[in-house]
């Protein structure tokens, strides 16, 4: 066995040996260990499905290379996958699935995943054991299926050792150290004792540069030997196999297949397995395991049955598939499956680790294997991968996150599998947890919460009603919060409205090395004291990597705010690059004080004269003033007994100010602006009119129109970046050029329904040339808005586009940036 190598990946699964398999191939000197024999995981039991169905972006590309990649394997390795391409069908009992399932072909679009329509009829003239009364519709996809787990594992592992990787049996981690410019991984030889697999005396240590984690079910165990924190942790999954039908032995004799079937109202699917069928369903119930580590007697074993936990779902198989019924039960599996509180895998940089990869958490794991191996690859060896891979990165989970949390949330990941994806759904479970002082005052006032990073922020306000997650409200189309978030929107412009954005992540930056730091690490000028601007860091590909509000308080010092959903990703992300240029710029200091300042945001034509009746100073007529307060300055404010340091910014694109204060003083700063907004109209302004707002000011947000797969050039951001001096990543953002452009578009679409920023943008001769990645309404023209990204020949104002939406073309405009207030009047206006 080697004791040296580039790249060493722990984990015998499928992720695994597709991890293996890309870094081979991309010329590392790539190991493979495993503790017990290749598959022995969650994959030797799992039943191969490779839906392409997914509402994510990047899951999407994942999972769309993955089932390309597989139809290569027999070719290049002479082993065959066991992929059988018969096509998903995804059933229909419901409108709201049909939506559901345009909403997803739209976002497929983008990627360029091929999909068709079928009615109630030509299912059951295609599919004629299915029973379709009571349907609505389906969509199929030609193109996937299902394969076999085992011989799809094997074939990439044969694969990895033809690029030149070795893989090894039967060893297994027990230590991590970081040596400054590699890890020592410590193994131990694991041996047959008894029908156990237990530790022998043979150790080595293997010197590897850059070490992935595949563990799957020993993800907890992973956890620990790295002093990390890791929400990945296992739920039973069930699933049967029948013994033959009698009705699909007759239909195969002159028919092929059936696609793979999935009544997703039923929560389940179902495919053909020799005559038969297997039946997975996706039942409430079913329970975290192992939360602190799988025991060492567990191997390739199975939990005890729980056949009444399913027998709704079993049922409602029946009943889909009447002749079914007449088939016996003939196998049965209850086995783990790992989950995250998302349902998302974690893919990227271990959180305050180096050259330490993560591929945890992967409760579609045969489906994402090979496309987890090719764009993980690409961030190890290239620096960055082509598509944005930040929705999956480890660190959107911070040390918050507790096993509890993990369990409860993952186990309602696993019940929501086939629950109606809605883009505006918040899950209930674990909540609240973390709340802000004014979370009372703002349940009192109706509002109805969503969830950022833990936090609880309103999302729009319903006077009279407690919170209820939206489980009534949500909807594919303008559901009822629709009406609320525009009269705050509308409130907002025509008086003023107050927003709490106390989940901003909040940085303090401090000593000698700071200023050189920064200007190094972003992209603009840095604001003078007292003044702010609007900055981004970027990746070593040149792309970017985070938005931040610099407020400069002194010569060397800084606060630093960026989005509220990144906070450990941010934080990881400035101290590591601290750290590696703390010798070249001097000492610095970083705090993280998201927790301690809270922050209201007011914006609008009233809001200094609101401010006006609560500021204390020597001559509060001119406090707010143009004079001592300009627009993009931060000063120290008094709001009657509240020390306030406030920003001059709206991310509205009104009069407005960020007002962050100490936490502690919440309550008291909240019920001193709402007694001054009393005859100003001051409004309560969620989060949902907040971002239909700034789209009408055509700011970014960082996670759609901002990422790591584009350049703030592309993104149309000149104007923050400054080419005169030096900055990191800067030489790779002038080589990328321009690919493509952020733009905005106004849209004449359905009347009950806006875009919501996963649509396909087409050419009006039915070119696909780009995709959208915002989307909602605009109360200042009355019709549907959206920001997204077209070639850049088609982004100048006027170019008239369409957009997908409800399987139907709509009509689209580029519009010019800031289509509302273009030259900021209204937010630079003086009193």
């Amino acid at each position: 066995m080697k004791t040296q190598v580039k790249a060493l990946v722990v984990g015998g699964g499928a992720v695994g040996t597709g991890i293996a398999y890309h870094l081979a191939k991309a010329g590392w000197d790539t190991m493979l260990l495993e503790r017990d024999e290749l598959t022995s995981g969650s994959t030797w039991h799992a039943a191969g499905l490779l839906p392409l169905f997914n509402m994510g972006y990047a899951t999407s590309h994942i999972h769309d290379y993955s089932v390309k990649f597989y139809k290569t394997l027999e070719a290049e390795t002479g082993l065959n996958p066991g992929f059988s391409v018969v096509g998903n069908l995804r059933m229909a009992q419901t409108d709201d699935r049909m939506d559901e399932y345009a909403l997803y072909a739209a976002t497929a679009e983008t990627v360029g995943i091929p999909h068709e329509w079928l009615t109630p009829a030509q299912i059951a003239e295609r599919y004629p054991l299915i029973r379709t009364d009571d349907l609505k519709g389906a969509i199929l996809h030609p193109t996937d299926g299902y394969i076999n787990p085992a011989d799809v594992t094997m074939a990439m592992a044969k694969g990895a050792r033809q690029h030149g990787a070795a893989i090894e049996r039967r060893w297994q981690v027990d230590g991590y150290e970081w040596a400054g410019d590699h890890w020592d991984v410590t193994v131990t030889k694991m041996v047959e004792k008894g029908g156990n697999l237990v530790a022998s005396d043979e150790t080595a240590v293997i010197a590897a540069e850059h070490v992935v984690t595949a563990t799957g079910n020993h993800a907890p165990r992973t956890a620990r030997l790295l002093g990390i924190k890791n929400p990945a942790i296992v739920v039973e999954h069930q699933y049967i196999v029948t013994e033959p039908d009698p009705a699909l032995v007759e239909w195969r004799k002159t028919n092929e297949q059936h696609p793979v079937i999935r009544d997703a109202d039923a929560k389940w699917y179902v495919r053909e397995e020799r005559g038969g069928w297997i039946l997975g369903p996706y039942e409430q119930n079913a329970p975290a395991r192992f939360p602190y580590g799988v025991p060492d007697s567990f191997r390739a074993d199975l939990f005890p049955l729980d056949l009444e936990r399913i027998e709704e779902e079993y049922m409602s198989f029946i009943h889909r598939i009447p002749t079914s019924e007449t088939a016996g039960l003939k196998d049965d599996f209850n086995g783990p499956i790992c989950y995250t509180p998302d349902g998302n895998p974690l893919v990227g940089p271990a959180p305050g680790l180096r050259n330490m990869w993560l591929a945890e958490g992967f409760s579609f794991g045969i489906t994402a294997a090979g496309g987890t191996g090719h764009y993980l690859a690409q961030m190890m060896v290239e620096g960055e991968a082509e598509i944005d891979m930040a929705s999956l990165d480890p660190k959107r989970f911070g040390d918050w996150v507790t096993t509890e949390y993990a369990c409860r949330k993952n186990e309602e990941a696993y019940d929501h599998v086939y629950v109606l994806h809605h883009p505006d759904e918040e899950r209930p479970a674990a909540r609240p947890l973390k709340t802000a002082p004014c979370y009372d005052r703002m349940n009192a006032a109706g509002a109805q919460f969503g969830c950022v990073n833990g936090w609880e922020r309103p999302n729009y306000f319903k006077p009279g009603a407690e919170a209820d997650f939206d489980l009534t409200s949500r909807s594919f189309r303008r559901g009822a919060w629709w009406e609320h978030a525009k009269a705050e929107a509308t409130a907002l412009r025509e008086t003023a409205g107050l927003i709490d954005a106390t989940a901003f992540t909040k940085h303090m930056l401090r000593g000698p090395g700071a200023t050189a730091f920064l200007d190094w690490f972003t992209t603009n000028k840095l604001p003078k004291v007292g003044r702010i601007n609007l900055t981004y860091a970027l990746t070593g590909a040149g792309t970017t990597r985070t938005e931040y509000t610099i407020v400069r308080l002194a010569e060397d010092a800084y606060y630093l705010v960026s989005a509220g959903a990144w906070q450990a990703y941010d934080h990881d992300f400035l101290a590591k690059a601290i750290a590696d240029k703390t010798d070249e710029f001097g000492h610095m200091s970083l705090t993280d004080v998201t927790g301690q300042s809270g922050v209201f945001a007011i914006a609008g034509p009233n809001s200094r004269a609101i401010l006006n009746k609560i500021v204390r100073d020597a001559d509060p007529e001119t406090v707010l003033s143009n004079k001592r307060f300009p627009w993009l300055s931060a000063r120290r404010i008094e709001l009657m007994m509240c020390p306030v340091n406030a920003i001059r910014v709206a991310y509205t694109g009104e009069l407005g100010w960020e007002l962050h204060h100490p936490m502690e003083m919440q309550n008291y700063l909240f019920d001193r602006l709402m007694e001054a907004g009393e005859g100003h109209g001051l409004t309560l302004v969620g989060a949902r009119a907040q971002n239909w707002l700034r789209q009408e000011k055509s700011y970014r947000a960082f996670g759609t129109e901002l990422g790591r797969d584009a350049t703030p050039l592309e993104a149309g951001l000149d104007r923050f970046v400054d080419l005169s001096k030096e900055f990191h990543g800067k030489a790779a953002m002038e080589e990328t050029g321009i690919r493509s452009k952020c733009v905005t578009l106004l849209i004449d679409g359905p009347s009950d329904a806006d875009p919501w920023g996963r649509e396909a943008l087409y050419t009006t001769d039915g070119t696909r040339i780009g995709r959208l990645t915002s989307g909602g309404y605009s109360v200042a023209f009355g019709k549907s808005i959206g920001m997204g990204y077209v070639r850049p020949d088609l982004a100048e104002p006027g170019t008239k586009l369409h957009v997908r939406m409800q399987r139907e073309l709509w009509d689209a405009e580029v519009t010019e940036d800031s289509p509302y207030d273009p030259t900021n009047v209204r937010i630079r206006v003086d009193g």
